[in-house]
């Protein structure tokens, strides 16, 4: 056997390794659909109880900012509208701020609390532990029993409080959480795109999970928590960049139940432009696989059923994902091309074919089965889940990379995703709206990668490798399109940088 021969085995089952494992991730997503499609729509309370409070409890609703200027008085004001008894409600605004938001902050705070709000500006003396830091020096000082946790860009109703809280009358439930709808979803076709993924998330990953008693979490804001659960499973961490999925999967496996309310919505806001895009995706990818590092050991050796073990297993690896696409665009789509050439293996390519089938069709019908559940019978916008496809594979550069730093334990800063407010603030202030840090070196690389496929795809249509051109066409276009997106975002608006993140 020659050495070429060695290379040719090696890279060829490198390759259907990862192919055969992205494949086993997009069974479970379309058995995970196919349960939706099959039963009712998953559009309201997961886990019934017929306990009720005899009174309104107490509720300290916590709100985490830092650098908001542009959305902080339109949170409290909507805070502070709460149809909720006085006497039993508390807000306090967990303020990190190092610019002009504290002030604007203050001010607001003084206007609702001289109309008889219970509210508290707290300003922490250092941002350690960024917003797992705030939200635990803010649990130190609520008097609430359960506490209300809403990022900077949410906007509540008056009655959102009052309509998610019932489910916590049952002493074994530690957290209702509400579905997210957005203020800007059709502001573009990024946003669009992302309210598409984020619904099917909802609407069906959070809807199959609760409704068959397996883990699911909370997703850091628009949820309610009882206090004593909080602090049963150990407390507000700051060692991971996602302290609401680790703290999530500590409390359930502390025996607490989880609730989801497909049927309460809270507005909020998506980022606006690639870069905002790619540094919340960063920072969810990142901090998913150091939870996985931390907890998934635990989780096989708790006393948990084996379904819940195994589905814990494929929520928390899922973003493992675009490792695998990364290695399989950098170093083994093309040699496995040529390999198979220069062997006449050409039949191989009939298995690339149905497993990249069931990638893909396994996302396709996420969904738009989501969108189904949301909207019923209406039209679903195709044109956005065709824009889904591309842009998750275009991802793998940065996803990839944040997989990457959590797996060699590299620690980084809890980066903020950018917000620019509501069509009504003065065009002065959107203009200075703080914008997204972003590493050149990736957008570099977006781009050349795009660049070389675009070759690789000319090359291979003249070669006529046939079914191998369709790939190499749409991994140009993914790659292009996230560099390009990004390019164009840092270009767009001369705008002020949000602050770097302190240590801590």
């Amino acid at each position: 056997m020659t050495a070429r021969d060695i290379a040719a085995i090696i890279l060829l089952s490198g390759h259907y390794l990862i192919m055969v494992t992205l494949g086993i991730y997009g069974i479970h997503r379309l058995h995970m659909t196919w349960r939706q499609w099959r039963g009712r729509p998953q559009n309201a309370v997961q886990i019934k109880t017929s306990a009720q409070f005899a009174s309104p409890p107490m509720v300290t609703v916590q709100l985490p900012v830092f650098n908001e200027r542009l959305v902080i008085e339109r949170l409290i004001d909507a805070a502070a509208a709460f149809d909720y008894p006085r006497e039993c409600l508390e807000i306090q605004i967990l303020d990190d701020s190092t610019d002009e938001t504290r002030s604007i902050a203050a001010a607001r705070v003084a206007y609702h609390r001289a109309l008889g709000v219970n509210i508290q500006h707290i300003c922490r003396p250092d941002r350690s532990g960024y917003k797992a830091g705030a939200l635990a020096y803010g649990l130190d000082r609520a008097s609430g029993e359960f506490l209300l946790i809403l990022d900077a860009d949410f906007v509540p109703t008056p009655n959102f409080l009052r309509d998610l809280i019932g489910p916590l009358a049952d002493p074994d439930v530690a957290m209702v959480q509400a579905r997210w709808d957005y203020l800007n979803r059709s502001s573009s076709l990024l946003t669009r795109a992302q309210a598409i993924l984020l619904d099917a998330h909802f609407v069906i990953e959070h809807s199959q999970r609760a409704s068959r008693g397996l883990f699911f979490n909370f997703n850091g804001t628009a949820g309610i928590w009882r206090k004593q659960a909080i602090i049963d499973a150990g407390g507000w961490r700051a060692d991971t960049l996602t302290e609401d999925l680790d703290l999530s999967y500590r409390a359930q496996l502390a025996g607490w139940r989880f609730v989801y309310l497909g049927d309460v919505v809270c507005r909020s806001e998506l980022p606006a432009d690639m870069n905002a895009f790619k540094t919340q995706q960063h920072r969810w990818t990142k901090g998913s696989i150091e939870v996985m590092l931390r907890l998934l050991p635990r989780i096989w050796r708790a006393k948990q059923p084996l379904r819940v073990k195994l589905e814990a297993s494929m929520h928390l690896t899922s973003n493992l994902s675009y490792l695998f696409i990364i290695l399989l665009c950098l170093i083994l789509f093309v040699p496995g091309v040529i390999m198979r050439e220069l062997y006449q293996l050409d039949a191989l390519l009939w298995v690339d074919a149905p497993l990249f089938f069931i990638a893909s069709v396994s996302h396709v019908s996420f969904f738009i089965f989501g969108q189904r559940t949301l909207h019923g019978n209406k039209s679903v916008r195709l044109r956005e889940i065709a824009v889904l496809i591309p842009m998750l594979i275009g991802l793998a550069i940065n996803n990839g990379r944040a997989v990457v730093e959590a797996l060699l334990g590299i620690r980084s800063g809890f980066i903020r995703t950018p917000k620019e407010g509501s069509d009504d603030t003065p065009a002065a202030r959107r203009a200075a709206a703080y914008r997204a840090a972003q590493s050149r070196l990736g957008e570099y690389g977006e781009i050349a990668l795009g660049l070389a496929y675009a070759v690789c795809a000319i090359w291979f249509i003249a070669e006529q490798f046939w079914l191998s051109a369709p790939f190499a066409i749409l991994f140009a276009v993914s790659f292009l399109a996230i560099g390009i997106g990004s390019i164009r975002a840092r270009l767009a608006v001369p705008a002020l940088t949000a602050p770097a993140p302190a240590p801590g």
